[in-house]
């Protein structure tokens, strides 16, 4: 694997790095095809950002995903996979139909997920995928990513194209989630990764390595929006984009970052770990 750069270069990269910002909607198009998964306006608490990510498309290649961005800085990637098939088994009728008299494991929606539930997927469906409680906290919240039986939904994942920009000597796990309105991770940090959604949007915000965000590990994303981040200095806001459907953003190693889901969202996360040799 190549070398990682000092910390002093990331942060040096904040500033050279071209700074590009995409208009995103506050509403769902009319249009999109939710796959089935439609939420009432009441239901949508919080609401798309700004994008301060770099936005690249198809044309990026390899050589420069490695060079400017791989151990460096956060990028948002659009039209580099066509996962329509895959979007298209995840159409709520189909997974219901597939996949609702399965297990599925539940972590609670804190730093550290200490607790576990397993219910049917038809059950979190119809009973446990709701929008976030603003006063709920997040070991209260059960959210479904992760922990995921590779076996029984091997059809769906074996749908699945990853990301074109596998690190050397590394290899992608996926890691496949559905959660409600105001639903998300607080703030946490792992190895590299990629995150796409399929339906809905998702609110991603990072600090790099070196900046510890200040945040409550049992408080919710949705709670740290609306109490912490307007009173945020300047300085220590951190980095984001929306993600909307069909989109991947890419973090490197060590980021920190939290999530929030605008909508009712399916998504898919390629945790990047060393290959296992053969």
């Amino acid at each position: 694997m190549a070398a990682k750069r000092p910390l002093c270069d990331v942060a040096l990269l904040l500033f050279i790095i071209p700074v590009l910002y995409r208009p995103i909607s506050t509403t769902v198009p009319e249009e999109l095809d939710n796959g089935g998964w439609y939420d009432k306006a009441e239901d949508l608490i919080a609401t798309a950002g700004p994008c301060d990510i770099e936005v690249r498309d198809s044309s990026l290649t390899y050589e420069e995903f490695m060079k400017t961005y791989a151990y460096n800085y956060p990028v948002v990637l659009k039209d580099v996979t066509n996962n329509s098939v895959f979007r298209k088994l995840c159409r709520k009728d189909a997974l219901l139909r597939e996949y609702g008299d399965k297990f599925v494991k539940l972590s609670t929606a804190n730093t550290y997920s200490y607790d576990k539930a397993i219910v049917s997927f038809a059950e979190y469906v119809s009973k446990i995928l709701k929008p976030q409680n603003v006063s709920s906290l997040g070991n209260e919240t059960h959210y479904m990513f992760g922990d995921n039986n590779y076996t029984e939904w091997d059809s769906l994942f074996s749908e699945y194209k990853q990301p074109p920009f596998i690190l050397p000597e590394t290899e992608g796990v996926l890691s496949f989630g559905l959660a409600g309105p105001g639903t998300g991770v607080p703030f946490h940090w792992h190895g590299p990764g990629f995150g796409e959604v399929v339906y809905g949007r998702k609110r991603w915000f990072l600090y790099p390595p070196h900046k510890t965000p200040s945040f409550h590990p049992n408080r919710t994303t949705l709670q740290w929006l609306m109490e912490d981040y307007p009173n945020l200095h300047e300085a220590d806001r951190p980095i984001e984009c929306t993600i909307n459907q069909g989109e991947l953003i890419y973090f490197p190693d060590r980021w920190w970052h939290g999530t929030l889901n605008i909508d009712t969202s399916v998504f898919i996360s390629t945790f990047l770990g060393p290959k296992m040799e053969d």
